[in-house]
């Protein structure tokens, strides 16, 4: 029993962080129709805002967090106002605009701050174990499960229960007569485009002491993430929970059975199978667009 809960409390983790990660691409996908490939790139900056905040202002890991969505969020909303309105409707030049940005922000970061590794520290309170049904789990995993959870209740209420979300929901069945009801469509693509690059800077913060900081750590982020937003279903905020909890547990228990790399290629390989057989995903929503 102890090692089936070792497991479980495994894959919840890895599935906070695929959560985190793809909670914005699903956002930024579902709303505005973008394939983002410079995610992931959104995720490695969030993690060196912490560093750097860290490293030159000696702020914690908790402000740290705040800042980092605004940070990230902003260059987001900056991007999609320079770059993505222009692109809206051709699916191809916005892959290879976004890809292009991806591997502009890397070496910019690389050449500002240095290809070199970077560390960040973990607070003290979170870098202890607790104890939980007599087993010791890592406070920091439980710190982040709860904070995706937190911005999973956030982003429900921001989508169903505001002004904005109706808006958004609008836009999203019929950009036209949402225009005609008086909607800024061109303001709400912008704050959506924002508010999933916050969410990804707020996964880089947290995964920075996690793991070490470098410019190329986003790219394997946005993989995993492109998978779950796929599996669960591009329109569903319920279908990439789902999916990050399935391919969380599922990662981590084939690297309790092989190891990490084998675990990977047989996700990818189950993924690319039910692509195969549904394509819409296993959570698909019927959205009526006019």
């Amino acid at each position: 029993m102890i090692d089936v809960f070792n497991q479980i409390f495994s894959g919840l983790s890895i599935a906070s962080i695929l959560l985190l990660i793809s909670l914005g691409l699903a956002i930024i996908y579902g709303t505005v129709g973008v394939i983002n490939l410079a995610h992931g790139e959104f995720v490695m900056l969030g993690a060196y805002a912490v560093w750097f905040l860290e490293s030159q202002f000696g702020l914690g890991l908790y402000p740290c967090l705040v800042l980092s969505f605004f940070i990230v969020g902003a260059l987001g909303w900056l991007v999609e106002r320079l770059v993505i309105r222009r692109l809206y409707g051709r699916v191809l030049d916005t892959i290879l605009a976004t890809w292009g940005l991806g591997v502009i922000l890397q070496q910019a970061v690389r050449l500002s701050a240095g290809a070199e590794l970077r560390y960040v520290k973990m607070p003290e309170k979170l870098s202890q174990a607790v104890s939980v049904f007599g087993i010791d789990v890592s406070s920091y995993r439980l710190f982040v499960l709860g904070i995706a959870i937190l911005l999973l209740a956030v982003t429900y209420l921001l989508i169903f229960r505001t002004a904005f979300g109706m808006r958004l929901r609008g836009v999203v069945q019929n950009p036209e007569i949402a225009r005609c009801f008086g909607v800024n469509t061109s303001q709400i693509y912008a704050l959506t485009f924002a508010y999933g690059a916050g969410l990804a800077g707020v996964a880089g913060a947290l995964v920075s002491p996690l793991k070490s900081v470098s410019p190329d750590m986003g790219t394997g982020y946005v993989v995993d993430a492109f998978m779950v937003v796929v599996v669960g279903g591009v329109q569903s905020l319920l279908g990439t929970v789902a999916s990050a909890g399935i391919l969380g547990e599922l990662s981590g228990g084939l690297a309790y059975l092989s190891n990490d790399t084998i675990a990977k290629a047989l996700v990818f390989l189950g993924v690319v199978v039910l692509i195969r057989f549904r394509p819409q995903g296993l959570f698909a929503l019927r959205v009526r667009r006019g």
